[in-house]
């Protein structure tokens, strides 16, 4: 059973948002960032568009985006 915790959430345009959240699989944690679309039915729904995992790999994260926030500040 999957179990999902909402952290944030952001619109990329007016059709599409990201989410960030943690989600529960087969009892083990991960981190997912994906892309969800607004369908017909006016709700959003999960993309195969996004990543997950493993929290370990969140401080590599943190370090990649802080990297692409210095190289667009240049």
């Amino acid at each position: 059973m999957a179990d999902n915790r909402l952290i944030h959430a952001f619109a990329k345009n007016a059709l599409e948002e990201i989410r960030v959240s943690i989600n529960i699989f087969r009892g083990k944690e991960y981190i997912d960032i994906r892309t969800y679309y607004k369908g017909d039915d006016g709700e959003y729904h999960p993309s195969k568009k996004g990543v997950t995992m493993s929290p370990e790999l969140l401080p590599d994260l943190v370090e990649a985006v802080q990297k692409l926030e210095e190289a667009l500040e240049e």
